[in-house]
């Protein structure tokens, strides 16, 4: 059984910096993607990023592009989300979220149907 679970998160201001990570379990493949997804208050689910296990190729939603980082520890199962130039508007629960492969990721975010998917970190960003 593949588990997630995430930690990191809280309260930054405008403009700060936060780590989330993700420690991952059960794979029994190492061809999936992994990644995050969030959730605003009133708003529906979208992606973030995803990293592919294989080859280790970043995708990012346009909304976090050269602000957010997506990278990998193999050795310790863990993805992390480096977020730099932290906005308000980046306040959400964020969850870690994984499926067979990046592909689709930002509609199946949207859409709830991610494989499967950790229990979500609050990450909140003050004026």
């Amino acid at each position: 059984e593949v588990q997630l679970a995430e930690s990191g998160g809280g309260l930054v201001q405008a403009g700060g910096s936060l780590r989330l990570s993700c420690t991952a379990s059960g794979f029994t493949r190492d061809d999936y993607g992994i990644g995050w997804i969030r959730q605003a208050p009133g708003k529906e689910r979208e992606g973030v990023g995803c990293i592919d296990s294989s080859d280790g190729s970043p995708y990012y939603e346009d909304s976090v592009k050269g602000r957010f980082t997506i990278s990998s520890d193999n050795t310790k199962n863990t993805v992390y989300l480096q977020m730099n130039s932290l906005k308000p508007e980046d306040t959400a629960v964020y969850y870690c979220a994984a499926d067979w492969g990046c592909t689709g990721w930002g509609g199946f975010a949207r859409l709830g149907i991610h494989k499967w998917s950790g229990q979500g970190t609050q990450v909140t960003v003050s004026t």
